[in-house]
């Protein structure tokens, strides 16, 4: 089965390895968020394409959910002691990917050629492309005024308040190469556990991918990242109720409608049920907090489960 998956980061990388484990990774393709991408120190980082290429090559650190597996950050020290930023902790190693990747793209290369060379040489078999290779950035309007993804996530620790969110660059935006085309061949399309405003947003607000999605051949199926009322990790929360959406799955349905499909939920959460049928989406009842690596391939098969596969 040829599956297609819309990804963000920590939540993503989870159910992606499962997904990589039943179909095989060669028949699973990521198009992955970069309205979280920035600069630091002049390089360019893009954080959810590397959550999921690492966790994909099996070198994720597990425990923080992103970066690689046993890293150290001597050079973030010595760069703290010069006065240099250093609240984006970037590890030594790491270091490595940002400055192969800076290179390129000054160099000429589009972000899904060097996204693929990366993901080729760290042994992903999964075809991992970006939404574009057009600059998009998620902005968050704060009473203080913007600030970028990761000055809100990460700086200022998802702690003030959001009024508004923005994906500045995407009007003018073209989905990256096979973008299109992975969601028209796909047998399945899944919508990974991830931040539907600022994970998935960015993916479905690049001109194309929202129709390509209403007329896919393929079903649709999401993993729900609220359970009960709160969020798995992460501020999506406050980043629905920031878009006027209700902090439960009913929220996710409304962010995805009218192309998604069925909605996988937790057991806490089948209160929800009548709400999600009369918006159209077929709820399924699944255990979708995955503490480790048999929950991840439990629930992927869960996901194939939903369409008989």
């Amino acid at each position: 089965m040829k599956v297609t998956a819309l990804a963000g980061g920590t939540g993503a990388a989870k159910l992606l390895r499962g997904l990589a484990a039943c179909v095989g990774p060669r028949n699973l393709t990521v198009i992955g968020n970069t309205g979280d991408d920035l600069e630091i120190w002049g390089l360019h980082v893009s954080p959810d394409i590397d959550s999921v290429t690492y966790a994909l090559a099996g070198r994720l650190d597990v425990e923080r959910g992103w970066g690689l597996a046993g890293d150290t950050f001597r050079c973030l020290e010595a760069m703290a002691q010069l006065g240099a930023d250093s609240w984006f902790n970037l590890g030594d190693r790491d270091l490595a990917t940002h400055i192969l990747r800076t290179q390129a793209l000054r160099d000429g290369a589009a972000l899904s050629t060097v996204t693929a060379h990366i993901a080729r040489d760290l042994g992903v078999q999964a075809l991992i492309l970006p939404m574009s290779d057009d600059s998009i950035r998620t902005w968050l309007r704060t009473p203080e005024g913007w600030l970028t993804f990761q000055e809100y996530f990460v700086r200022e620790k998802a702690l003030v308040e959001v009024l508004e969110v923005a994906y500045r660059g995407a009007e003018g935006a073209r989905p990256a190469p096979g973008v299109l085309e992975a969601i028209a061949a796909a047998e399945l399309i899944v919508v990974c556990p991830s931040n539907p405003v600022t994970s998935v947003g960015p993916v479905l607000a690049v001109p194309g991918v929202v129709h390509a999605l209403a007329g896919a051949r393929a079903p649709v199926v999401g993993v729900s990242p609220i359970v009960a009322g709160a969020a798995v990790s992460g501020p999506a929360g406050d980043l629905m109720r920031a878009r006027g959406l209700p902090v439960s799955p009913v929220g996710v349905a409304l962010a995805y409608a009218p192309w998604l499909g069925v909605l996988l939920i937790d057991p806490r959460d089948q209160a929800c049920v009548p709400a999600l049928l009369a918006h159209g989406v077929s709820p399924a009842v699944a255990d979708i907090v995955m503490t480790d690596r048999e929950r991840e391939v439990a629930l992927a098969r869960r996901v194939l489960e939903t369409l008989g596969a």
